[in-house]
């Protein structure tokens, strides 16, 4: 099994990048006994400004053909802590690989949400695609925690 994270853009250093680094190093950390890899992150970036047309077509390359394709969209589904750390562990015991995608400041392109086998949003509200690998790589260590029966997560 193999999981990634493909992104539009470079997350620098400073503070998004230290959360992400963080919360994927106890993700691995907790997820390895669980039967769950570290996470890869891809990422890529369109210097010549095609806009979302062209980040699709970076994306597209970048997703492993045989992935779990889970997009994070604002019009996605809004799964609870415990659905999406079942949903891992689904994908997990049939060795499937996933691939979560995140697009850059417009959003996804309609060609890759189409491909997608799961739609989420944290919410309502539009968050900077910066923030939102920050927070996805918080909800992949609490699915790994409550996979373990770890006390972080409370109900």
């Amino acid at each position: 099994m193999r999981i990634d994270i493909a992104a539009v853009g470079r997350l620098r250093g400073g503070a998004e990048s230290d959360l992400v680094s963080d919360y994927l190093d106890r993700f691995a950390r907790t997820g390895r006994p669980l039967g769950l890899p570290a996470v890869n992150i891809i990422e890529v970036e369109d210097k010549r400004g095609g806009g979302m047309a062209a980040e699709a077509d970076l994306l597209a390359r970048a997703i492993p053909a045989s992935s779990a394709l889970i997009v994070m969209d604002e019009r996605g589904q809004q799964p609870t802590s415990p659905e999406f750390a079942t949903r891992i562990a689904g994908y997990r015991d049939q060795a499937r690989d996933i691939c979560l995608v995140i697009g850059g400041a417009d959003g996804l392109d309609p060609s890759i949400r189409a491909r997608a086998d799961w739609q989420i949003s944290f919410g309502r509200m539009v968050w900077p695609h910066m923030l939102v690998r920050v927070m996805l790589a918080e909800q992949l260590y609490r699915a790994a925690t409550i996979l373990a029966g770890s006390p972080y997560h409370r109900v």
